[in-house]
């Protein structure tokens, strides 16, 4: 459970700083500031998933409420308007709690309002609740809702829609531009139709793009307060609402408190059991492809290949959830192209996937490996093979993007194929042309992995063995940099045959120890954890450049320009710091002092998960200190990885 009282929201400023999120299980979501501010063009209480978990759609994007007693009125709202804040209804909050969703307590004279909001697993439908404790007479609630029907990526004008509603006695249908949605409450609507304008959001006037738009009210929801308790909601869903009373509502609320609350039963650390609870909220349904998926980050990541494998172990394996993760692999499984495993499927399912990635594919391997060794599942790896096969022969003999095994046995590629893809217009931010030393930790890896696996299925996989074994003599010459003590992070051979190795020192080299086949000798292994640990190490991940670096980039703020330049060059990712447990664990022989250095490690990002989005982790953090967050409020890899490190390593070990 998380509690804010008002001296963590004295102003605006800092109201805004702290986000929550909940979502629905098939890629939509609830969203917004913890002082009830929308920030963000994805801020809302309604983000609906219309072909899930994408073509995600702003339809509700808040509910101001009113508090009239005689001729008087409170606001409980806030929004920024241009040049200022306006309703300040941040003043009347007493307290935000979170447990496990959003509760916002709120006080008028003798008049306490506790609103909470949830959605419906596996439906789109947001719920907000009120529960309004009343000592007065002659008092009445007004519910405002403002509403839009656009891409969560957009904002948009009141000049280029045109909203239609439907009205009865307790709600609407609201339509624009083909879409609908309903709104449903035990209260009376009053259909009216204005706009709000110029409703401006702070963060991504920040992030340097659109920040102002224009918001709809179709009309108001009101109800004569009785002295006593008092209950209130309103359901907002693309589903047909038929009449629902308060049991209704506690029937939906109840089911979806106890679904969560068996999430990380049985877990030692609050930390890590908050922490199986949100990595919930990753795993989605697909409808295209029929199976289970996981969503890269919110707000606006869809479901990316090398961000699901990745996750995968420490969103479904750690935590028990064995057919989800069976359910994704097979859904990737069926997406593969020519040995490709999809980079990212569309944020419409109009356009096909991308396929430009060089390490997704050898991430699925590694996952099926995991898989199977978590859950012994010989039927599914043995179905998943056929996809195994078709991934080494073509990174063997070539597929898309001039990936292609050289005739050492690495594996050499095009650029902007690694995670490190950046690219702003024509410009590689982080040009990695050519063989990189984390690819073909991944792809020694998945040799071995598959030899492990053909021979548990009865499948000959000597040529997986001789490859791998190619591989490894070739590696330490191809990429050990005897000056700094570590790998060379890529070699390019450039059109005159002229050879370049990159001695930037990044964290892509610690999965040459991380990953459970490396080829390294432990000296080695060793001395690239120490160059790691000094140079990219920090309380909340790795630096992906070091800090003496010419091209290093302290912080990761201003326009997407700046942002894309500093993504990769400095700008520090938590979910390598699984590797880095991984690897630090391993070159110092889990001893109990390392044992107790990387317990604190994981455990540092305790206060983070009350920092920024509440009860989970950022997409990254800047390079220097105070290591302020960016991105993605939440992200899937920064929560798998970290769960994955402590229960593999903490939890595990307590049971074995």
């Amino acid at each position: 459970m998380y509690e804010f009282k008002p001296a963590d929201f004295l102003d605006y400023e800092s109201g805004i700083k702290k986000e929550w999120i909940i979502t629905n299980g098939i890629g939509g979501y609830a969203s917004s500031s913890i002082i009830g501010a929308n920030t963000r063009t994805y801020h809302g209480l309604l983000v609906a998933a219309l072909n899930p978990p994408v073509d995600r759609t702003l339809m509700l994007s808040s509910i101001d409420e009113e508090i009239h007693i005689n001729d008087k009125f409170h606001e409980l709202a806030t929004h920024r308007f241009p040049m200022t804040v306006h309703p300040e209804g941040y003043g009347y909050l007493k307290r935000v709690s979170f447990n496990p969703f959003p509760a916002f307590e709120y006080q008028t004279e003798n008049i306490k309002i506790v609103k909470q909001i949830f959605m419906e697993h596996g439906k789109n439908t947001t719920i907000t609740s009120y529960q309004i404790t009343c000592d007065i007479d002659n008092a009445t609630l007004k519910l405002i809702p403002l509403v839009n029907l656009r891409n969560f990526h957009h904002t948009i004008k009141s000049g280029n829609i045109e909203f239609e509603q439907d009205s009865g006695k307790s709600g609407t249908k609201i339509t624009g531009k083909g879409t609908s949605f309903n709104l449903y409450s035990n209260a009376k609507y009053h259909p009216e139709g204005t706009w709000y304008y110029n409703v401006e959001y702070d963060i991504e006037r920040y992030r340097g793009l659109e920040y102002q738009e224009d918001n709809y009210n179709p009309g108001f929801f009101e109800i004569e307060l009785e002295k006593g308790v008092n209950h209130v909601f309103v359901v907002a869903s693309t589903n047909e609402i038929s009449k629902l009373e308060k049991d209704d509502i506690d029937g939906i609320y109840y089911r979806e408190v106890k679904r969560i609350k068996s999430l990380g039963s049985g877990l030692n650390e609050d930390f890590i059991s908050c922490l199986s609870k949100t990595a919930d909220s990753f795993v989605v349904d697909r409808k295209s492809t029929e199976s289970k998926s996981i969503i890269a980050g919110y707000h606006w990541f869809s479901d990316w290949g090398r961000d699901a494998m990745i996750s995968l172990p420490g969103l479904t394996l750690v935590t028990g959830r064995f057919d989800d993760a069976s359910s994704i692999l097979t859904g990737f499984a069926d997406n593969c192209k020519y040995g490709l495993i999809p980079n990212r499927f569309a944020d419409t399912d109009e356009n096909s996937p991308d396929y430009n990635t060089v390490d997704a594919s050898l991430w699925f391997i590694h996952a099926v490996g995991k898989y199977l060794e978590y859950t012994g599942d010989l039927e599914t790896v043995r179905n998943l093979w056929g996809t195994i096969a078709e991934i080494i022969h073509y990174y063997i003999h070539g597929t898309s993007f001039n990936i292609r095994m050289d005739k050492d046995g690495l594996i050499k590629h095009d650029g902007q194929l690694t995670w490190m893809d950046a690219k702003v217009g024509d410009i590689e931010v982080t040009p990695r042309k050519g063989k990189t030393c984390e690819i073909n930790a991944l792809w020694y890896n998945a040799l071995k992995t598959a030899s492990s696996i053909a021979e548990k299925l009865g499948i000959q996989h000597k040529e997986y063995d001789n490859t791998a074994e190619m591989a490894k003599n070739n590696f330490i010459d191809a990429f050990w940099n005897e000056k700094d003590g570590c790998l060379f992070d890529c070699i390019n051979i450039d059109d005159y045959g002229a050879v370049n190795k990159d001695p930037s020192i990044r964290s892509n080299q610690i999965f040459a120890v991380s990953l459970p086949y490396t080829m390294l000798p432990s000296d080695k292994e060793m001395m690239i954890v120490e160059k790691v640990e000094q140079d990219l190490l920090t309380p909340l991940g790795l630096r992906t450049l070091s800090p003496n670096n010419e091209k290093y980039i302290s912080r990761y703020q201003g326009d997407p320009y700046e942002r894309d330049f500093a993504y990769h060059n400095g700008t520090v990712w938590p979910w390598l710091i699984g590797p880095f447990i991984s690897a630090y664990l391993k070159v110092n022989n889990n001893s109990a002092e390392s044992r107790k250095h990387a317990h604190s490690l994981l455990l540092g990002f305790e206060e983070h998960l009350k920092e920024s989005g509440i009860g989970t982790i950022s997409e990254v953090f800047d390079g220097d200190y105070p290591h302020n967050p960016g991105g993605c409020i939440s992200q899937a890899w920064s929560v798998a990885e970290i769960l994955r490190a402590y229960i593999e390593n903490f939890e595990r070990f307590k049971k074995s």
